[in-house]
């Protein structure tokens, strides 16, 4: 018995401690707003909710900055570049500070082809174009969602020709791989095939006259390392059009080792910038050079490394919680002020209707006991005809002051 009496007095106490009471739903009261609000309160919070999951399936990125302290290993250049030249009259090959045999780096393939394109070659390329020059001028604003969503340049790579002509080609594709010293180099193509020399770097180019020339070129890809999605080359989609036959078309780009670490995987690739210019030679207007068409790159010393990986799940509970718990409270705080005016505007109109009422109820009320006086004093009169009246001028005032039914 004591400890049944025991027990009972924790429960109160603990009861004491209850921070949600309960109201019995006999003193609860619904209301048409209350309801509407709560719908609107649901809506909101599954929009929310809907917002919130989405948010967290989505992948979050992380850039961190390092030193890049990898100086073995290989960088690969990959290249896919129209010349308006025929390939016997010209010649591609690279250059590093090691001084190393540009034939260990690889060779290009080359294809005989037309510089002019096909109109469907043609709208491809115009819509590769429009892509490439938004992305450059946009880059900037736009980098997190290319990584975001994969960005791939679906656009590479013209479609086939047609139908074939009897035209003999007039241009030269030069395309491939070559793997180089992870240093700074110079990758060209310039009239004439490569020599060996033991001086130097040559290329052999006597046969051809000056008007021969025209260094007009197409860059369908132009990369470094492995293909990584998200990645954007900037050079890919540019043409240039030479305005001379001796034209020198100059690349400066700036080499950015990246490293991208995605639910698991580890890819080592590179992305890089570009500064360039062009200009005509003329020797007799003191502009010298070589004509051609010049990639000079040197690698940067800082890595940029970019990690994929999405939220925490126990973040994503509490913001839920927060979302949940926010929209509650401020749908209670709504409904309340709402209350609050409704009750306002209906105590006004019921007050004034109240005093309206108050005013015709006792008029009637006057009125009425105004005619039963009037019906006794018509009845006396005519129950007793013969009793005399006091004074010929009698007047009986029947106008009955106010009657005070107790409201003030």
């Amino acid at each position: 018995m004591r400890r049944l009496v025991h027990r009972t007095s924790k429960l109160k106490a603990v009861k004491e401690l209850d921070a949600f009471p309960k109201v019995p739903e006999s003193y609860t009261q619904t209301t048409a707003s209350g309801g509407t609000i709560s719908i609107l309160s649901y809506l909101l919070i599954i929009v929310l909710v809907i917002s919130e999951v989405r948010y967290y399936a989505q992948i979050q990125l992380k850039f961190e900055y390092l030193v890049d302290n990898d100086f073995d290993s290989k960088l690969k250049i990959n290249v896919d570049i129209t010349v308006a030249m025929p390939c016997e009259t010209i010649g591609a090959d690279i250059l590093d500070v090691t001084g190393q045999n540009a034939r260990a780096f690889g060779k290009l393939e080359e294809q005989p082809t037309y510089f002019e394109l096909t109109p469907q070659q043609k709208a491809h390329w115009m819509t590769m174009q429009r892509v490439n020059t938004y992305i450059r001028k946009q880059h900037h604003a736009i980098q997190d969602l290319l990584w975001k969503e994969g960005y791939t340049n679906l656009l590479r790579g013209l479609p086939s020709r047609e139908k074939t002509t009897n035209k003999e080609p007039d241009a030269c594709r030069l395309y491939g791989t070559l793997v180089v010293n992870k240093v700074a180099g110079n990758f060209h193509i310039t009239a004439g095939k490569h020599i060996p020399h033991p001086a130097g770097h040559a290329h052999l180019s006597a046969f051809l006259r000056d008007k021969d020339y025209n260094f007009s070129h197409r860059i369908e890809m132009f990369s470094f390392g492995n293909p990584m999605r998200g990645i954007f080359d900037p050079l890919e989609g540019d043409e240039k059009i030479a305005s001379s036959n001796l034209h020198l078309y100059q690349y400066y780009l700036k080499i950015v080792p990246t490293e991208v670490y995605s639910l698991g995987s580890h890819v080592k690739t590179y992305q890089y910038s570009v500064t360039e210019q062009e200009r005509a030679i003329d020797h007799s207007g003191g502009s010298h050079g070589v004509s051609g068409i010049y990639f000079k790159y040197d690698m940067s010393f800082v890595k940029v490394k970019v990690i994929k990986e999405h939220s925490s799940f126990w973040h994503f509970l509490v913001r839920l919680c927060g979302i949940i718990g926010g929209v509650y409270a401020t749908s209670g705080i709504v409904n309340g002020l709402v209350k609050f005016v409704i009750d306002l505007i209906t105590c006004k109109y019921i007050k004034t209707n109240h005093s309206t009422g108050r005013n015709s109820k006792m008029s009637g009320l006057n009125n009425h006991i105004s005619e039963r006086f009037d019906n006794s004093i018509h009845k006396l009169t005519s129950d007793a005809p013969d009793l005399p009246l006091i004074g010929s001028n009698l007047c009986i005032n029947t106008k009955i002051p106010p009657f005070n039914d107790g409201i003030s």
